[in-house]
């Protein structure tokens, strides 16, 4: 094929790209994609077949896949599988590391917080492991699934992106994307990271702010894909699951590859995911360092209670056991005593401090039978003035009250019978008349008062009775018996009976002086309460009968204070105790035994004094032990093991050749990748040992743009002998590069868009224009596309390409525009714009001409920035004088009006009809130059 040839399927497929944008031409004649994914399909075909030596330079159908099977699975999704088996803080830290690469010090936070809980000590926070799920991960590749994606529509919601726009890509070859900064290019970027499940998502999607709070929705995007050429629409949802098709684009991002600076001095690459893995060792590192601090504050300090613990006592064994699985219970037990448990202490310790523990007890029994005296003597006085007898009392005077007034009642009917002396039925009279009954008892036996009979005498005046007497007497002793009478008599008796029984009670205690000073000694205030209770028996008793008066008060009486007896005979028990056990003290054996029992109950008392010590080293033995288990768990075997297989997918000969190509392709010369399947403390890694005469120190040797090298390098060669046949995405690759190295990206990209879809996003003119150049030198079809900022929002798509990466004959078409312009602003009478756009055509007009010399007179042999000169070229240069004469003239004047000198403010602006034959002589020139080049070349030929 000639070069011709290859131009002209170039052609054709542009054209069917441009007519498929097209917004102008109705649906039903635009070209299907399905069409032009074949044809795009036979002309990568065709590409593949003229383009051998670079295939084979790099690789090419030599390449073995890293991977084997219909849906094999890459690092990452070996890495999340495994991930799942793992302890909740490691999967926190898998997430964390996929995600952001490195940890933070927040992070560090969450995972010792989370490697704890594990280990039984709580998180006041109740903080959640992060789990890195599949749906975060690409998914597993079928090797013989093709997946092109053909373009992102209806973004709604992404940052401030105009919506429902249509970004078209081109399913095969080279798509470049251009976009200004701040035209809205990383919005695109975010959403394909995101949507095709790269790590790098640091970047958030911001919904639209001007939404009102509250109602925000998600981002959405739709994109047209190329399932193995059959047409398929997914959506994607931001927060939601990525549609699984999508993640066979790879997109190269900042965790592609790492190069650093290894133990040896010598630059190490990390294979794309292994990094998560060595971040994982790395941050069990750091985690066993913090569990070692927080051990040696956990030491627990046992010297407070060290001297107990060497006791034969139950707590001494308890201590000097002392350990995580001691029972907080045991010790609370053993260092709560009862009051009887204190009050056996007491007696045990002077019991064993007494010398002459038989006299002390006969002593202590004495005193106890002196306190039960008092006990009992209490017991008395205060039966005699308790609630009982005072309310008893006050029954019986109420009682009498009440039936004298019923006693009375009756006497005074008694009095009114006819012939009685004044007073009859009187008290007076009722005491001469039992007087007389008491007497008759003497004076007239056997007869009983008053049946004495008419012939007896009157036992008062002792004369002679006779009927009228004897019936008399008989009529009296009726009125004395009756019921109220003798209720009135028997309930006065019962009165004065209980008032001489509380006037005449003793209520002296008898506490004199000795027994006071003895209970207080025994018991601090019992003394007193003794003495208090006396006095106010006396007071009480004193109120008492008062209030039996007719104006006593029984509110009055006063209540008595606390019974001392359970307090005294307390003191009764706790003397009888002692001087029992100060008589067992008299026998060695016995002694051996309360002395035993006294070590006891002393190391138990000191225990509670310490419990809280005690408790505390327990939790500290705890926290130790759990932090113990932290720090065994940050063991990283496990990791290394892991780290190891999964390198023997990449250690192999194959990579190590294929990468070392790579480098070659990217300028990257002085590397030689060495192969050494290792771990050391779980860094698994391919070595790029810097093989330069004299030696020198790696990190002043390799560059920020070569290190980026090393990254592109290392992605391509795992894109490539992943088994996939996907899409691949750079997003600025070009960043931190020279501009010679730039060529040698864009020369290695060009050559993939030829056996996949590249797509490139840029905001670098210059990397668009020499893309062009190598896609034009590899064969390779590309699609460019600008983003801009429009009416709509940012992020607008459009073919217009800015003016400086165009050829002269597209800035020719670009120059017509703009005449329409001038043409417009000069019909509408606005000399002002129309002087304005004139300027700045004629502006774009003179850099049409710089850029016609170098591409059209000179055949592009000398391109500016370019990496060589195109000998081959010359067989179509000539310049004639015609040619210099014409392209002066077009500069001079294109520059007269483009530039803004002082004299140039009296210069006419020229005519819109000037303009538009200055813009058709460039245009002319051109198409002569390029009709005379073919009789130059086939005279040269």
């Amino acid at each position: 094929m000639t070069r011709g040839s290859a131009n002209l399927g170039k052609k054709a497929w542009t054209l069917a790209v441009e007519i498929r944008q097209s917004r102008r031409i109705p649906p039903i004649f635009r070209i299907p994609s399905t069409a032009i994914a074949e044809y795009a399909s036979s002309a990568t075909s065709y590409r593949s077949l003229r383009c051998p030596p670079a295939q084979d330079r790099l690789g090419g159908d030599k390449r073995r896949h890293l991977f084997q099977g219909e849906s094999a699975l890459s690092i990452l999704q070996e890495i999340q599988k495994w991930s799942q088996g793992l302890p909740g803080w490691q999967q926190h830290a898998i997430t964390q590391l996929y995600a952001k690469g490195e940890l933070d010090d927040n992070d560090y936070e969450d995972l010792y917080a989370l490697l704890k809980a594990e280990h039984g000590i709580p998180d006041p926070k109740n903080r959640v492991a992060a789990k890195l799920e599949a749906a975060q991960v690409a998914a597993p590749q079928a090797s013989n699934r093709r997946v092109q994606l053909d373009g992102i529509k209806n973004l709604f919601n992404v940052n401030a992106l105009a919506e429902n726009q249509d970004l078209s890509i081109s399913p095969t070859g080279l798509t470049i994307i251009y976009g200004p900064n701040g035209a809205g290019k990383s919005g695109y970027s975010r959403v394909l990271k995101k949507a095709c499940r790269a790590r790098d998502q640091r970047e958030p999607i911001l919904s639209n702010a001007k939404e009102a709070a509250g109602k925000k929705t998600p981002a959405q995007a739709t994109f047209d894909l190329l399932i193995d050429g059959m047409p398929l629409q997914v959506t994607w949802t931001n927060g939601q699951e990525a549609p699984e098709q999508l993640s066979a684009l790879s997109i190269f991002d900042s965790h592609c590859a790492r190069a650093y600076v290894d133990n040896q001095g010598d630059f190490a690459y990390s294979p794309y995911g292994i990094d998560i893995l060595e971040g994982l060792v790395s941050a069990c590192g750091k985690l066993r360092a913090m569990c070692g601090k927080d051990l040696a504050a956990a030491t627990p300090n046992t010297e407070p209670f060290a001297n107990l613990s060497k006791s034969s006592t139950a707590v001494g064994k308890l201590l000097s056991t002392l350990s995580y699985r001691t029972r907080i219970e045991e010790v609370e037990a053993l260092a709560s005593l009862s009051e009887a448990e204190n009050e056996r202490l007491a007696i045990l310790t002077k019991t064993l401090a007494e010398a002459d523990p038989k006299q002390k007890a006969q002593n202590l029994r004495n005193r106890a039978i002196r306190i039960a005296g008092l006990v009992q003597r209490v017991g008395v006085a205060i039966a005699m003035v308790d609630e009982a007898k005072v309310r008893a009392l006050k029954e019986h005077v109420e009682n009498a009250r009440a039936t004298k007034a019923a006693a009375e009642l009756a006497a005074n009917t008694f009095k009114e019978t006819p012939g009685l002396l004044p007073g009859t039925g009187g008290e007076a009279w009722k005491s001469l008349f039992e007087a007389a009954r008491t007497f008759a008892t003497e004076s007239h036996p056997p007869k009983i008062f008053p049946h004495l009979g008419a012939e007896s005498s009157c036992p008062l005046c002792q004369n002679p009775l006779g009927a009228y007497g004897a019936a008399k007497l008989l009529a009296f002793d009726a009125f004395i018996q009756q019921a109220a009478e003798k209720a009135a008599r028997t309930a006065r008796q019962n009165a004065i009976a209980a008032y001489r029984e509380i006037e005449e009670a003793t209520l002296d205690l008898r506490v004199d002086q000795p027994l006071f000073q003895e209970l207080e000694e025994s018991l601090a205030t019992s003394g007193e309460a003794c003495r208090a209770l006396q006095e106010a028996l006396i007071a009480r008793r004193s109120a008492v009968l008062g209030a039996t008066k007719a104006d006593g008060d029984w509110l009055a009486v006063p209540a008595l204070p606390n019974d001392p007896r359970e307090i005294l005979a307390a003191i009764q028990t706790r003397f009888v105790t002692e001087a029992q056990a100060l008589e067992q003290s008299g026998d060695a054996k016995t002694r051996l035994q309360l002395a035993s029992e006294h070590a006891e109950l002393d190391a138990r008392q000191k225990l509670a004094d310490m419990k809280a010590s005690v408790i505390g080293a327990i939790g500290k033995f705890t926290l130790s032990k759990r932090l113990q288990a932290c720090s065994t768990a940050t063991a990283t075997m496990g990791i290394s093991r892991k780290a190891t297989d999964l390198a023997k997918t990449m250690a192999t000969p194959e990579v190590a050749r294929v990468l070392n190509e790579e480098l070659r392709s990217l300028d990257v010369h002085e590397l030689q990748v060495v192969m050494k399947n290792a771990s050391p403390q779980g860094r698994t890694q391919f070595k790029l040992a810097l093989e330069l005469p004299g030696g020198g120190s790696p990190e002043a040797i390799l560059s920020e743009g070569e290190q980026r090298a090393i990254a592109i390098a290392a992605f391509l060669t795992e894109v490539g002998l992943g088994g996939g046949s996907g899409g691949i995405i750079f997003d600025d690759p070009v960043s931190s590069l020279d501009h010679r190295r730039r060529w040698h990206v864009a020369r290695r990209l060009a050559i993939e868009a030829t056996r996949r879809q590249v797509i490139v996003f840029t905001h670098d003119i210059y990397f668009l224009c020499i893309l062009e150049q190598e896609a034009d030198s590899a064969g390779a079809s590309y699609l460019a596309q600008c983003i801009r900022k429009g009416q709509a929002g940012f992020g607008v798509p459009t073919d217009r390409l800015p003016f400086d990466t165009l050829s002269t004959s597209k800035r020719v078409k670009a120059l017509r525009v703009m005449h329409e312009a001038v043409a417009k602003a000069h019909k509408a009478n606005d000399e002002d714009e129309a002087r304005r756009l004139t300027r700045d055509a004629y502006y774009h007009l003179r850099l049409a001409w710089e850029r016609g010399v170098e591409e059209v007179l000179f055949q592009g042999v000398v391109t500016r920035f370019g990496e060589g000169i195109s000998t081959q070229m010359l067989r179509y240069v000539v310049v004639e004088d015609d040619d210099y004469t014409i392209v002066h003239a077009g500069m001079s004047k294109s520059s007269k009006f483009a530039h803004d000198p002082a004299t140039a403010a009296q210069l006419p602006t020229p005519h819109p009809d000037e303009l538009r034959g200055d813009i058709e002589g460039l245009e002319t020139w051109r198409d002569s130059i390029e009709k005379r080049k073919k009789a130059i070349e086939a005279r040269r030929s």
